[in-house]
């Protein structure tokens, strides 16, 4: 239980940092070149993006530091599961930017954000979810031995 509340402690960590960078790219580009009142799809594409952004982000986090004792030697393949999951979580996200923005009519900067919060927050628990069950489960790794235990093992 210690060891899930410390993944998960490290895993709020990461999806901080990744929370920052998401809501600053979005709210940048949606106020400068993807402002809806020059491009109608405006914060659909700022969305899009900043969670592109924020996945690279959190896959290094997670990769190094959160899962870090169940990570894959070749990281191809978990790499392209975290994206896949990742983009699990970014579908989360725009509906709730999609049903805010486009289909009540909740158009302003804060109620953008507000929609982005929650999709993020909905995404957070879906991903987390898969990323513990598949994409770093324990049975499906093999763990790459951590920079400590290496040297130890060098000067064996």
């Amino acid at each position: 239980m210690r060891r899930l509340i410390a993944q998960l402690a490290r895993f709020g960590v990461v999806g901080a940092v990744g929370f920052v960078v998401d809501t600053t790219v979005f709210n940048v580009l949606r106020i400068t070149v993807l402002n809806p009142d020059d491009v109608h799809s405006g914060p659909f594409w700022a969305k899009v993006i900043s969670t592109v952004v924020a996945i690279f982000v959190n896959w290094m986090g997670n990769r190094y530091w959160t899962f870090r004792e169940q990570r894959r030697a070749v990281a191809t393949r978990e790499g392209v599961e975290f994206v896949v999951v990742s983009l699990g979580g970014m579908v989360i996200a725009l509906a709730c930017l999609g049903v805010s923005h486009y289909a009540m009519g909740l158009t302003s900067v804060f109620a953008d954000n507000v929609a982005n919060i929650v999709g993020l927050v909905l995404g957070t628990v879906f991903r987390f979810w898969l990323y513990k069950v598949w994409v770093y489960h324990p049975e499906r790794t093999a763990t790459v031995p951590a920079a400590a235990d290496v040297a130890r093992q060098d000067s064996l």
